[in-house]
């Protein structure tokens, strides 16, 4: 579904090459769109290039950061920035209470600061819309990392998904298309009872450690310790474990690594993988977010007999 975004100020922070995919579809809506943090990206015509977040927040309608976030320090992950790019309590001070800051993960100080100033997150990770149309490159890209870690086919072989959730639906149904006998692992009775209908062996987390020594290869998207040492004792030498969980993951790399097991933690796949299918992903997304929200804005102020400012 498309949507109208003429002549709204968005500013696009930092990110990785899906954030320049989402440019390009943001400006097809018609958005007037700055960018902070692309130097090193080749520039796209009609859009504004600008080093100094500061001085543009106070003059947008919506900001978008980065799908991972901003770390501890407020310090922004920008693949073609030239310098550090900070979000810090003077930028969210210049942030007009009535912009909506768009973020995949926001931390607890982000959190905490930004609710102290008045300011709305909107987190958009965790949205069914954008999570499962994500799970299509996340699952391709998982795929790809298990065929290049192993001798073998994923064809015949057997595949372990852990979770069902968004996820790993996704990835079970990818992996039994191309042959591979799927096992998927949950808790919830209701999943491994859709598991079975969709012919995928249902295994439940309390017989983990049990089965997972007959696995060729082992999906995990559970954001938990679900690959502990006495689990991981029991795998084959020769599995292959690709954890696309967030981090820290859910296995215990270090114990792995003395074991000699290939554990790979491979999160944020769609910006990796499939940069464009992602840009376009979250384009089909933020539109919709942000337009809701400014009509909200609007329709306050309309109510309570107040003009929004656009300045």
């Amino acid at each position: 579904m498309s949507a109208d975004l003429n002549g709204i100020r968005l500013a696009v922070i930092g990110g990785d090459d899906r954030e320049i995919h989402l440019i390009l579809e943001l400006q097809k809506l018609g958005a007037n769109i700055t960018a902070v943090g692309f130097e090193d990206a080749s520039k796209i015509e009609g859009i504004t290039y600008k080093m100094n977040l500061l001085e543009v927040v106070s003059q947008i309608d919506a900001l978008i950061l980065p799908m991972y976030g901003i770390d501890e320090k407020g310090l922004v992950k920008a693949k073609h920035s030239q310098s550090p790019i900070v979000v810090d309590r003077e930028v969210l001070q210049a942030i007009p209470t009535n912009v909506p800051l768009l973020i995949g993960f926001a931390r607890p100080a982000l959190k905490s600061v930004a609710g102290m100033l008045g300011i709305r997150i909107i987190e958009t990770a965790s949205l069914d819309q954008l999570t499962i149309l994500n799970s299509i490159p996340s699952a391709e890209g998982a795929i790809q990392m298990a065929m290049e870690s192993s001798k073998i086919t994923i064809h015949g072989s057997a595949c372990f998904v852990l979770g069902l959730g968004r996820c790993g639906w996704t990835l079970a149904r990818m992996l039994k298309g191309i042959g591979a006998n799927v096992t998927g692992v949950a808790r919830k009775l209701a999943y491994l009872a859709r598991a079975e209908e969709m012919g995928i062996i249902p295994l439940s987390f309390s017989d983990l450690k049990g089965e997972i020594g007959r696995a060729d290869f082992v999906f995990n998207t559970v954001p938990q310790l679900v690959l502990d040492q006495e689990t991981l004792d029991n795998v084959s030498k020769d599995v292959v474990i690709i954890d696309i969980a967030s981090k820290p993951g859910g296995t215990d790399f270090d114990y792995a690594s003395k074991l000699g097991i290939i554990a790979t933690l491979a999160p944020g796949l769609p910006g990796k993988v499939a940069p464009k299918t992602a840009g376009k992903i979250l384009a089909q997304v933020y539109p919709q977010l942000i337009l809701r929200h400014l009509t909200t804005i609007m329709d306050h102020s309309f109510n309570l007999g107040v003009e929004v400012p656009k300045e």
